[in-house]
């Protein structure tokens, strides 16, 4: 091939590529999300990443036809499939293809990536991953305060304080029943003004006003369509997405007001009223509230819907504060098995963005930058001696901590900097004499990570006592692990194997 002929190195737009630490750190994240998960009682579920066209339904948000927002193609029959845009979809096309075969409820998790052709931005990206959780042929609110209560479980288990989120609760029924008063009842209308309230938190509420009139300008010069209320519509609206505020009971007082007599607004209020129950009867959770601007953009939503939002400030990339918001969401989606069946079968369930909060949780933790994800490097002195070498590392390996022994050809201080670009926690480093005197030397890499790079040579790495340790050979394990966990009890000699 030709040198002009080369294709570049490059990554379609909207996409990105994850490195060790990344990858490691989201692993670890969905575990715990997913064992929080299976302590609800819900088992997992893994359905295609492809899903015929018309499986997904029109029910992206902004949009109403679904292949201007997913990713499609036809297959070899000429029928068109596509990736799928989220994981609820998905499970509504499993339920209704094997609901002779499944318990009722039906209470499954899933969890993989998605894909979505929008517009990308800083932090929206076309692919990224979610974790769900569903339960299915129930129209107990019980099953939705256990959705909301599970979400804040599962924060708190990945080291989130009940001060720093919320999770927030409003029922779509309810707006419909105040729209309905304000003379509103066209379904597209009506779909128009939800997505203008779901831009709420991002845009603010002059922004969400035009929204809800004829529309906006951006600073980019994009135009968005407004839902064409009058300016008294607009502003019932508005009144409707002010009413939070206060304990939940308070709230859905207010609501009982702004619905009046319209059935379907009350209907709404009563199933916050039976959350509100629920939740209580659950042991409070305090940090489960009823906020009327949360209204999620997708239009396949039929009732409660929710949000768990991080409410505290972290700084951003010029060091001005700011907030995250939302990192899952979810509600109740009785009509979506319908859409195949043509039979009633309620459903709710929540998803938690995998991506937004791992950055979320990386942004708060402030030892973030001192995070290595590589194994234990354990260098190489004396090539003659490469059995003692490998025995280190079989040691290591044995005792479930990830080791990898140099392998190239570099001399001692490309070695340390090899470690330091493999995000090595530690470099055990042996060369003849200790061999002979049976010692390890082990070197702390993020207590020395400056001083690992900087090195030029062996004796120079020897006088700089910054994270270093000489122990006996027998000791090489219990000191490796004692450095990776250092909140644990020191180990002695009778603690390797």
């Amino acid at each position: 091939m030709a040198t002009d002929e080369r294709p570049r190195a490059r990554l379609p737009s909207g996409f990105d590529d994850l490195g060790a630490v990344d990858v490691i750190e989201r692993q670890e994240m969905i575990e715990s999300l997913l064992s929080t998960y299976r302590l609800h009682g819900f088992a997992p579920l893994e359905t295609p990443a492809i899903e015929h066209l018309d499986a997904l339904g029109k029910h992206l948000p902004d949009l109403d036809a679904p292949d201007e927002g997913v990713f499609a193609l036809r297959d070899d029959d000429e029928q068109w499939i596509a990736l799928r845009y989220d994981l609820t979809a998905p499970l509504a096309r499993y339920v209704a293809q094997h609901r002779q075969q499944l318990p009722t409820p039906f209470r499954s998790y899933q969890c993989g990536p998605v894909w979505r052709r929008e517009k990308p931005g800083p932090g929206r990206f076309r692919q990224f991953v979610q974790c769900d959780f569903d339960t299915v042929g129930s129209a107990s609110m019980a099953v939705d305060a256990e959705a909301c209560a599970l979400l804040g479980d599962a924060l708190e288990r990945l080291g989130i304080a009940p001060a720093d989120y919320e999770v927030r609760v409003n029922d779509r029924k309810v707006l419909g029943g105040v729209l309905a008063r304000a003379g509103v009842v066209d379904p597209g209308t009506q779909l128009a003004v939800l997505r203008a309230v779901d831009k709420l938190d991002r845009l603010g509420p002059d922004a969400v006003r035009l929204l809800l009139g004829a529309g906006r300008r951006d600073a980019s010069g994009d135009v968005t369509e407004g839902a064409g209320l009058t300016d008294d519509q607009a502003g019932t609206v508005m009144a409707f997405v002010g009413a939070g505020g206060g304990s939940r009971g308070e709230v859905v007082d207010r609501l009982r007001v702004l619905v009046g007599d319209d059935p379907t607004g009350r209907s709404g209020v009563e199933e916050l009223a039976a959350i509100d129950s629920a939740l209580d009867a659950m042991g409070g959770a305090p940090r489960v509230v009823f906020d009327p601007t949360v209204v999620r953009g997708l239009a396949y939503y039929t009732g409660p819907v929710f949000e768990a939002v991080l409410t505290d400030e972290v700084l951003d990339d010029k060091g001005r504060p700011r907030q995250i918001g939302s990192v899952a969401g979810g509600g109740r989606y009785d009509d979506l098995v319908r859409r195949f069946t043509g039979q009633d079968v309620p459903a709710c369930g929540a998803s938690v963005g995998v991506d937004r909060l791992l950055v979320a949780l990386r942004t708060r933790r402030a030892d973030s930058d001192a995070r290595r994800a590589g194994p234990v490097v354990v260098t190489v002195m004396d090539r003659d001696r490469l059995d003692d070498y490998h025995a280190m590392v079989t040691e290591l390996r044995g005792a479930g901590i990830a080791a990898e022994l140099y392998l190239g050809t570099a001399g001692f201080s490309k070695q340390l900097k090899y470690a330091d670009r493999r995000g090595a926690p530690i470099a055990v480093i042996v060369g003849p004499d200790e061999l002979e005197r049976r010692e390890v030397q082990v070197k702390d890499l993020i207590a020395g990570a400056e001083r690992s790079t900087e090195v030029t040579d062996r004796d120079e790495w020897r006088a700089d006592s910054t994270g270093q340790h000489v122990v006996p050979r027998a000791d090489l394990v219990a000191t490796v692990r004692r450095l990776l966990v250092p909140s644990s009890p020191s180990m002695g000699p009778e603690d390797s194997p």
